[in-house]
């Protein structure tokens, strides 16, 4: 192992460094730092935990040490997939330049950006941003690209993930080509590869660890259940948390309405929870994780927002609540537990339908993790209740699959009025004509003459005799239903007369419910 000290660091930078408590470089620093200290690009390769965010910050610093920046044009750019690792880097960057004065700004979504504004303005020596915001200001003429001398891209493989290769393809088009560029990703599928190619110049690849190769440092767990039912999964859950010794712990779900029904299910059981994930509002975010940084939040409930490159020391355990649909997301994942040397345990809940993605993560790891069974649990019996505005729909649909019902809960609370009027009616018809089958009184004519007939004497119960003739006010129309209304007591006036209960459109009856209806015997 090596020495900060061994590294050419220079001593302000070095004493920084002491105040953060590290004296010994990781094997990614050890090579990545003297490489960026001469000026060439850099392409490293390093699983998650292993001290990327210091190989690029601290040659950062040392390089910008000398210099000025100008108002609008920053000399370095540091990419992040989200907010939290853009969010990560700066706090790095504000400790290792602790000695200098250097200046940064931090550019995400969901802050203010008159503030982000304001401080481009001023002029900054580095922007720690995601390619969105960046590209926003940029687009709005808030910034000039032309001085950037070092360019830095974080996580490269989950850029690729979320979407954001074509963005990072603009900024490097930006940005002068004389530049270093520094490259960092935990894996390196093709596209990846083709993007280094085009955008690094002779670049020294340094790859410390296989690709996704998960660390020894780490215990991993698989957990069978014989059911795909949510709330099988939900009890499979609480009961690994507190079978295990969890200190804090990160339980990772596939979808974010998942992330708020778990942290709700574990709330609700008096475990100490809380969701995070991309569609919470930013304060928020940073508050939750803040807390669980802190100690404060036990459990951290999270999408793969939080599985990449997130230093949260300490993590005692990894919970997959889901099986990853990505063979490289479950890497990410367990990779929150057992960092810098510390030991962890990882668990992930596998149900019949997860055989595929769990064959993808077998073979990505080559690593058999050890089976544990759950006694005393009758899973065969576990079934998920129907949901509170799911009562039409006999429970069809269960609590996993709000995204779907969610819309149409709003929308069938009331029925049409004309749906209304015509099911009061085939109610009448139907005591009247019980020993008919419902076939033969759609067919035959008297008993539509008879279903028909019900229906414009319903409609006409509040239409006057003319559609153009003014409606009478509401106070002289219908008084005793109204009343009945007020005393809540519909059901007495339906009994007085049953057509004066069906309440169809209110004061509002459409045009073709006033039109007379001719009917043939």
């Amino acid at each position: 192992m090596t020495e900060f000290s061994q590294l050419g660091l220079s001593p302000t930078t070095l004493k920084a460094v002491a105040e953060t408590g590290y004296t010994t470089a990781t094997p990614i620093q050890e090579q990545a730092i003297p490489v960026a200290l001469a000026g060439r690009d850099v392409l490293g390769i390093a699983q998650t935990g292993t001290g990327k965010t210091a190989a690029f910050t601290l040659p950062l610093v040392e390089r910008l040490a000398t210099g000025r920046a100008r108002a609008r044009m920053p000399r370095a750019i540091v990419l992040a997939p989200t907010r939290e690792l853009a969010d990560q880097v700066a706090e790095s960057f504000a400790k290792y330049a602790k000695g200098t004065k250097l200046s940064w700004v931090l550019l995400i979504g969901g802050v203010s950006m008159g503030d982000q504004v304001a401080a481009l303005n001023k002029g900054v020596d580095v922007l720690i941003a995601t390619p969105g915001r960046l590209l926003d200001l940029f687009e709005r003429g808030k910034m000039l690209l032309t001085g950037v001398e070092i360019m830095v891209v974080d996580e490269a493989d989950r850029m690729l993930d979320m979407g954001f290769i074509p963005d990072i393809e603009r900024i490097f088009k930006l940005t002068p080509p004389r530049r270093q560029t520094l490259f960092f990703s935990a894996t390196m599928p093709p596209e990846i590869t083709r993007l280094t190619t085009a955008f690094l110049k002779d670049p020294t690849r340094i790859e410390v660890s296989r690709p996704a190769q998960t660390a020894d440092t780490i215990t991993q767990y698989l957990v069978r259940i014989p059911t795909s039912d949510p709330k099988a999964k939900r009890t499979a859950l609480r009961a690994l948390v507190e079978r295990a010794d969890v200190k804090n712990g990160i339980v990772f779900c596939n979808r974010k309405s998942e992330v708020d029904i778990v942290a709700k299910s574990l709330q609700k059981h008096g475990f100490d929870a809380a969701p995070i994930h991309g569609d919470l509002d930013q304060a928020h975010r940073m508050k939750t994780l803040a807390d669980f940084r802190a100690g404060n939040l036990k459990i951290l409930v999270a999408s793969d927002v939080a599985a990449r490159g997130l230093d949260i020391p300490d993590v005692s355990h990894v919970f997959n609540y889901d099986v990853s649909h990505h063979a490289d997301d479950y890497v990410h994942r367990i990779g929150r537990t057992g960092r810098a040397g510390r030991l962890g345990q990882a668990f992930m809940i596998v149900t019949p339908s997860d055989d595929k993605s769990l064959d993808k993560v077998l073979k990505l790891i080559k690593k058999d993790p050890e089976e544990l069974v759950l006694d005393g649990i009758d899973f065969a019996a576990i079934k998920d209740g129907p949901r509170r505005d799911d009562k039409r729909s006999g429970g069809r649909e269960r609590s996993g699959e709000r995204g779907r019902g969610r819309s149409r809960s709003s929308g069938d609370s009331a029925a049409p009025a004309v749906e209304q009027a015509e099911v009061a009616v085939a109610t009448e018809v139907q005591d009247a004509e019980a020993p008919r089958s419902r076939s033969r009184r759609k067919t035959r004519p008297e008993a539509r003459a008879e279903v028909e007939t019900p229906v414009v004497a319903a409609a006409a119960v509040e239409t006057p005799a003319s559609v153009e003739a003014p409606r009478a006010p509401r106070a002289d129309r219908e008084p005793q239903l109204l009343q009945s209304d007020r005393r809540g007591d519909r059901k007495a006036a339906r009994d007085d007369n049953p057509r004066q209960g069906v309440r169809g459109f209110g004061d509002d009856i459409p045009a073709f419910l006033r039109r007379p209806v001719v009917v043939r015997a």
